[in-house]
């Protein structure tokens, strides 16, 4: 049997074990996916050969690193500097980022998005920062402090803290929370006064957390916004990560046998 799991802290969370475990029935595959909780991302590498891995995600917050300690990086994963997919290949750990593709197809359905506020400077913000450039999207980076924004302007994209951000003087089109703020607390993730400028202008609002009303979304529905969490996002990456665990193209029956999976149905 192939061994595949999520490394995470917290990762109890998670349901990306029962999604992908419904695509391995689905197709009748002799694999098992689960939770892996590990807390500090310095050994991530080690357990991931360890354990006899095939293949493996990784999410917050060890994206960044899990990219330093891996054999090979390939495709946009490169410019992202942080990987959220491990795959064991030739005895070497080869690391993908599916984040970005899977969050493009999950806004697909905001129709068309011109400008966007991208809440947070992580390994997620970073993904999700540099495949909106690629689509020609113009894209701005907010964060609470200064230190982790030189990707971004290495990069060239805008991006500030939130002392230097003169937000009522700006209007996006959709707003996105990449950030942990409402994952285990009753956080936001930015001030109160900055988010209720913004989103009393704004038109959607996108949060990567999955499975909840989180108090951004909370507050982006009350202005009124076309809200969305991160299933869709979390679906998408999901089966980009089932097809380079299975070397299978997953079809549209394989990909509802994940959503089913995902809603645990």
């Amino acid at each position: 049997m192939k061994k595949f799991c999520i490394f995470g802290n917290p990762v109890a969370h998670s349901k990306s074990p029962q999604m992908q475990n419904a695509g391995f029935k689905y197709l009748n595959l002799d694999a098992s996916y689960e939770k892996f909780h590990l807390e500090n991302g310095d050994f991530l590498k080690n357990e991931f050969i360890k354990n006899s891995f095939s293949g493996a995600n990784i999410t917050v917050p060890h994206k960044e690193i899990a990219f330093k300690q891996a054999d090979i990086v390939r495709g946009i994963a490169q410019k992202i500097e942080a990987v959220n997919t491990y795959i064991k290949e030739d005895e070497k750990v080869v690391a993908y980022n599916t984040d970005a593709a899977g969050f493009l197809k999950a806004i697909e359905s905001f129709g068309d998005i011109k400008k966007v506020l991208l809440l947070g400077a992580g390994g997620t913000a970073k993904a999700l920062a540099l495949v909106l450039q690629e689509q020609n999207i113009d894209v701005l980076v907010l964060n609470r402090s200064k230190e982790k924004l030189d990707f971004f302007k290495n990069h060239n994209i805008k991006s500030f803290s939130f002392d230097d951000f003169d937000f009522k003087n700006e209007k996006f089109d959709l707003v996105v929370n990449s950030t942990s703020a409402g994952l285990k607390d009753d956080l936001l993730p930015a001030s109160k006064e900055i988010l209720e400028n913004i989103l009393s202008k704004s038109s959607f609002a996108f949060d990567c957390i999955y499975g909840k009303l989180t108090p951004f979304l909370a507050l982006a529905k009350s202005f009124n916004n076309k809200i969305k969490d991160g299933e869709d996002m979390l679906l998408y990456q999901g089966v980009l990560a089932f097809e380079l665990f299975t070397k299978t193209k997953a079809d549209n029956m394989v990909i509802e046998a994940m959503r089913r999976g995902l809603k645990g149905e």
